[in-house]
């Protein structure tokens, strides 16, 4: 079985965050989690769950058409 591990990148998603909660530690309050794992998964150490995109995304106001694009945007 071949294992594929994707990096994504997370710039739009930082900019949301500092737009809407200021820090990194007040986004991890509000999403119920540390700021230790918001910082494994914003340096891609650590996947998004599902509920987690899905909670940020109301968090954060995101528009469900533009979740892929602070989501899903490949590392080049």
């Amino acid at each position: 079985m071949v294992s594929l591990t994707v990096s994504f990148q997370y710039n739009k998603l930082r900019g949301r965050i500092k737009e809407m909660c200021a820090t990194n530690e007040e986004f991890a309050k509000r999403m119920g989690l540390s700021s230790a794992v918001i910082s494994l998964k914003l340096n891609n150490k650590s996947q998004w769950t599902q509920s987690e995109i899905y909670k940020a995304v109301e968090v954060l106001q995101i528009e469900s058409a533009d979740v892929p694009a602070y989501f899903f945007t490949p590392e080049v």
